[in-house]
């Protein structure tokens, strides 16, 4: 699949990305190889072959959803939020970020 400098120039402003317009060019031809590699990946017969590892059906030990006691543990939100510039009911306010 060969990736054209219109291509390049329309997902850079999807993706709000500013391209100079001398740079779209060699960004075409750079994504074009990488698509040709991933094509000549996907000629590969893998049919027969055992995945090494897998992500699915795996069972991670999990503990308990608790409070710890200790210093590191919760139930004391005074000092959690002591030394934080703003807090409101024991929770940090921050400025926001999204519009």
């Amino acid at each position: 699949m060969a990736i054209d400098k219109d291509t390049v120039r329309k997902v850079a402003h999807l993706a709000r990305i500013a391209e100079p317009e001398q740079r779209l060019e060699p960004l075409a031809k750079e994504l074009s190889g990488i698509l040709g590699w991933i094509e000549q990946l996907n000629e590969v017969d893998i049919d027969g072959v055992d995945a090494m590892t897998s992500t699915v059906d795996v069972k991670l030990p999990m503990r308990a959803d608790e409070l710890q006691d200790g210093p590191t543990g919760g139930g004391q939100p005074d000092k959690i939020v002591a030394n934080a510039p703003k807090t409101e009911d024991h929770f940090f306010v921050v400025p926001k970020v999204v519009e």
